[in-house]
């Protein structure tokens, strides 16, 4: 009786041993750090393996990255999206993340495109795309297939403009192309959509680079916050970032977008602030009629116009020729009247430039040295 239960206590603790030698191996090449993000809330990235990383997109997306020589694995996340690493030749159909690919020095993992060389105002996209080193593939919405799968592309980028034409991100995953909808515009917090360039980090293997970029221009936004909470005695001026379209309305971002949200975040008070939002989605801007604008806007302390969609203005003269009610705009007598750089918006890594410039316009009146927001004669 004795040996039994001499035989039952070794045998419980050889398997004792067993199964804790095995959670050690099993745990050893287990990587569970997280890449630090302070902003963004569209993607986080883990690495749940040494050279594996895990991305997921808040669209309920997993992706997988394989490094190179690696074996697949799923790591728990059946249905994930497998990346091979290096990724090469990639189809950017996302334009707004080709100047995070600048920033990275990575155009040259750029084989193809949806946008033409004249619709960039990034130089180095630009020349690029009309020395054929991208290639211009048609439109998101009809690119060419076999152009795209021939130069060895590994991983196409799309916007979520892609929502809009989903037949063709099943035919690029039918031909075997991983696809990754960029979702940056969903991210409420400026530096949220600047932070994206961490993931393209994490994709082209320049994590550190893409780190170093973000907390250099974080310093910028950080040095903003520290005057206004010095400065800030309470009054906010107003400011109203606009532009006329061509049927006669008036085009604003829509309250909480991120462009309203710099304007708050470089202590001005966006307006209109209280416009009703009939069908919330994720455009970022909505047409108003000038008598909502007018109610709203004729009173605002500073006035932005919006340059990217029709182009630029020199005069408050040209402003006023839009509608000469414009003449009688608390803004436009006092001389607080500035428009955007053609550019802005494309310039993704300018974040926290442009809240610079507004930090400058709406508590200093400033009109040099600014480097996306110009003032009119």
């Amino acid at each position: 009786m004795k040996k039994t239960y001499f035989s039952v206590i070794v045998l419980a603790m050889v398997l004792l041993f067993c199964a804790c030698s095995g959670k050690a191996d099993s745990s050893e090449n287990k990587h569970t750090d997280a890449l630090e993000l302070k902003y963004a809330g569209q993607f986080s990235v883990d690495y749940p393996q040494e050279g594996y990383k895990h991305i997921r997109i808040a669209d309920g997306t997993d992706y997988i990255c394989v490094p190179e020589g690696g074996q697949v694995k799923d790591f728990g996340y059946r249905d994930a999206v497998i990346i091979r690493l290096p990724v090469s030749e990639i189809y950017l159909a996302a334009s707004s993340a080709m100047d995070l690919f600048v920033q990275l020095d990575a155009l040259d993992m750029i084989g193809s495109c949806s946008t033409k060389a004249s619709d960039y105002s990034i130089k180095e996209a630009a020349e690029r795309i009309e020395n054929g080193d991208i290639r211009y593939v048609g439109k998101y919405s009809a690119p060419d297939y076999e152009t795209i799968i021939n130069s060895g592309c590994s991983l196409a980028i799309e916007s979520t403009m892609i929502t809009h034409s989903p037949e063709i991100k099943e035919e690029l995953e039918r031909l075997g192309l991983p696809v990754l909808v960029e979702r940056s515009s969903y991210e409420n917090d400026p530096l949220g959509r600047l932070e994206w360039i961490k993931l393209y980090g994490v994709l082209l293997d320049r994590e550190e680079e893409a780190r170093i970029f973000f907390d250099a221009e974080e310093e910028k936004f950080i040095s903003v916050r520290k005057k206004l909470e010095t400065e800030d005695n309470g009054e906010r001026p107003t400011v109203a970032f606009f532009h006329i379209s061509s049927n006669g309305y008036v085009n604003i971002r829509k309250p909480g977008d991120y462009i309203s949200s710099m304007i708050e975040l470089a202590g001005g008070t966006y307006c209109p602030g209280n416009i009703e939002i009939e069908n919330p989605n994720a455009l970022s801007t909505m047409n108003i009629d000038w008598e909502q604008f007018y109610a709203q806007a004729s009173q605002a302390d500073i006035l932005i116009y919006n340059t990217a969609i029709d182009g630029g203005l020199e005069t408050v003269d040209d402003l006023i020729a839009k509608n000469k009610l414009f003449a009688g705009f608390k803004a436009v007598k006092s001389g607080s009247v500035y428009c955007t750089d053609t550019d802005v918006f494309q310039k993704s890594s300018a974040v926290c430039d442009v809240i610079e410039d507004l930090y400058a316009v709406i508590n200093d009146g400033a009109a040099e040295d600014l480097k996306y927001i110009y003032k009119l004669r």
